[in-house]
């Protein structure tokens, strides 16, 4: 093969492997339909720098508002455990993920769990939120995988499970005003937790509490 087909087919394998590459943001086939409508969804960087798909209403200011009902992210749909997610790790999850977006609200608004606990003329928001998913694909190409050979290799670890493997949480959420139910701010997320070593390794809730914990911050950064 001469130097110019060479070159061709690297650049063949090249675009095939990046057109295959982990997508940063939820896909709209992903999308759980826990959210109303996702019209509108525009892919933004968070503050940390995280690709995030976001909508926010005109206006919203988030200053104006003095308490927020939140009872806890569900899960949207009925999680069903296996044994790399399992019941405890998704338990976890959720009394991990609720914490901390709870400890967030606290430090700007009155948080209550129910409508029946707002006090009388407060200006209230309603937080909806879940947790729609968790997974564990295969890692996209590396850069230096890109060559015929290399491409042969890494397609086979992929196949008998020894690629690396990206831990995923899906999550869905929007804030609505109280008093007239209208929405004021919707976010879809893919949150990216630590890398497993292979396809047998299980998911624990401690792959995802730094991930978790970044998307705390942005959530601080964005309403205060």
């Amino acid at each position: 093969m001469n130097t110019h087909c060479q070159w061709l087919v690297c650049a063949l394998i090249s675009g095939l492997l990046l057109a295959g590459c982990t997508s940063k943001v939820t896909d709209e086939q992903q999308y759980s339909g826990f959210l109303p409508s996702y019209a509108g969804l525009q892919e933004l960087s968070s503050p940390s720098g995280k690709q995030v798909l976001r909508w926010v209403a005109p206006g919203f200011a988030p200053d104006t508002y003095s308490t927020v009902v939140f009872s806890g992210l569900q899960f949207y749909p009925a999680p069903q455990p296996d044994e790399r997610v399992n019941r405890q790790t998704l338990q976890d999850l959720q009394a991990y993920t609720n914490a901390s977006v709870k400890s967030v609200l606290d430090e700007k608004y009155r948080v209550v769990p129910s409508m029946q606990e707002v006090r009388p003329g407060k200006k209230t928001l309603i937080l909806r939120a879940a947790i729609t998913g968790v997974s564990a694909t295969n890692e996209g190409m590396r850069w230096y995988e890109i060559v015929p050979v290399a491409a042969v290799v890494g397609a086979t670890e992929a196949a008998t499970g020894h690629r690396d493997q990206n831990t995923e949480l899906f999550i869905e959420a929007e804030f609505i005003d109280a008093a007239n139910g209208l929405p004021l701010l919707r976010v879809v997320r893919k949150v990216f937790g630590d890398t497993l070593k292979n396809a047998s390794q299980p998911v624990t809730a401690a792959d995802f509490e730094s991930a978790i914990n970044g998307m705390a911050s942005d959530m601080r950064a964005q309403l205060m």
